[in-house]
């Protein structure tokens, strides 16, 4: 078979269905890419057994069809050296054979045999599931929750992003049992309840390529697969299996005292108090009287200490309670408006955040992290 493809173009599709492969795999074949010609379309493939990824490409000049796998490193890298222009792909099915022609000379690269790839899982059509969904949902969902999912391998279904579609909207839950998030958009309404755990690293990929998506993405799902379907991209990646927690009952529903406070200058002490913390806890106390908030840490095996104030509006009782600075940093992070609202009802249970003054409707954020124990010497 061969064809002709702008550089550019085949490198960029390259470039999104290499973030599939991992850089140590058991099987070899998964080190390769598959190319594959058919009714006008070169099919770009790639997988690591729990996630498959293919692009499509619509090809004007090109004969004969056929599919070949090649390693993923090495055509990676030599696309990347050419300048944009078209390149002319020749490929022998017989011999494993690729030659590459461009306007600076010919070049050999070696194929194998695609007989060994592996097919992306199929969704069951009884108990498949379907919504369409506005990019901009997905990422903002995805986007906001990932960074609250767990390491932890005897809780695997901690360790990815719970997608719960209900009547009044699609909620995207996180969390690792210190921090938790929930990411709610209203516009999207479904027929019928129904949830699924995306594991983090389809989502990470989804995550980088939904800015770039023009159109609305198909997702389907059964109790073990979930396929994205979006452009040109097809992303197919198997769930995590489970009973995800009952966040909700996690979630303080009393919170008298509220704070009120710049998000940036909230950020950019606690990077500068938590210097001063323990390297072991990451402690930071947070001492709120009237509309003040005093931010401290202390390390007492170097003796070394730190302390700011920063102004707040704030009604409630006078509280001091202790996060982990880096915890609390990250939620910040990940908040978009210029002021956040924190919500607490006495030290020992979570503290809320919430972007004050969202501009979006439609959409919700609330941010939950546990505290930690002050002791004073």
């Amino acid at each position: 078979m061969d064809f002709v493809i702008s550089s550019s173009q085949l490198l960029s599709h390259l470039q999104i269905v290499s973030r599939v492969v991992n850089s140590k795999n058991a099987l070899p074949i998964l080190d390769n890419v598959l190319l594959s010609v058919e009714e006008g379309l070169l099919r770009i493939t790639a997988s690591d057994l729990e996630s498959t990824i293919t692009t499509a490409i619509p090809l004007e000049n090109y004969s004969g069809t056929g599919v070949i796998a090649t390693d993923m490193k090495k055509i990676l890298e030599v696309i990347k050296e050419f300048s944009e222009q078209p390149l002319t792909f020749n490929i022998n099915t017989e011999d494993n054979r690729i030659d590459i022609t461009s306007g600076y000379g010919k070049y050999t690269i070696v194929g194998v045999d695609a007989s060994d790839f592996p097919q992306a899982a199929q969704l069951k059509s009884d108990k498949a599931i379907s919504i369409s969904i506005s990019p901009d949902v997905l990422y903002g969902g995805i986007n906001s929750a990932i960074f609250a999912t767990g390491d932890d391998e005897l809780r695997p279904i901690m360790n990815g992003i719970f997608i719960e579609l209900q009547e009044g909207g699609i909620n995207f839950v996180a969390t690792d049992a210190h921090k938790l998030v929930k990411y709610t958009r209203k516009e999207v309404k479904a027929q019928t309840e129904s949830s699924f755990i995306l594991p983090k690293k389809p989502a990470s990929i989804l995550k980088s390529i939904l800015p770039k998506a023009a159109d609305d993405v198909l997702l389907e799902f059964d109790e073990k697969n979930a396929v994205f379907s979006f452009g040109s991209i097809k992303l197919t990646c198997r769930l995590l299996e489970g009973v995800y927690p009952n966040y909700n009952s996690v979630i303080p529903r009393e919170n008298p005292n509220t704070l009120v406070i710049d998000r940036v200058e909230l950020a950019n002490s606690l990077r500068r108090v938590g210097m001063f913390a323990s390297q072991a806890s990451n402690l930071v106390g947070l001492k709120i009287t009237g509309n003040t908030l005093e931010i401290s840490a202390q390390d007492m095996d170097f003796s070394i200490s730190g302390k700011e104030t920063l102004s707040c509006q704030y009604q409630g009782d006078d509280m001091e309670i202790g996060f982990k600075s880096n915890f609390l940093g990250e939620i910040l992070n990940n908040i978009s408006t210029t002021e956040v609202t924190i919500e607490l009802s006495d030290p020992t249970r979570a503290g809320i955040i919430l972007p004050k003054d969202n501009e979006n409707p439609e959409e919700e954020v609330l941010m939950l992290l546990m505290p930690m124990m002050i002791n004073r010497m």
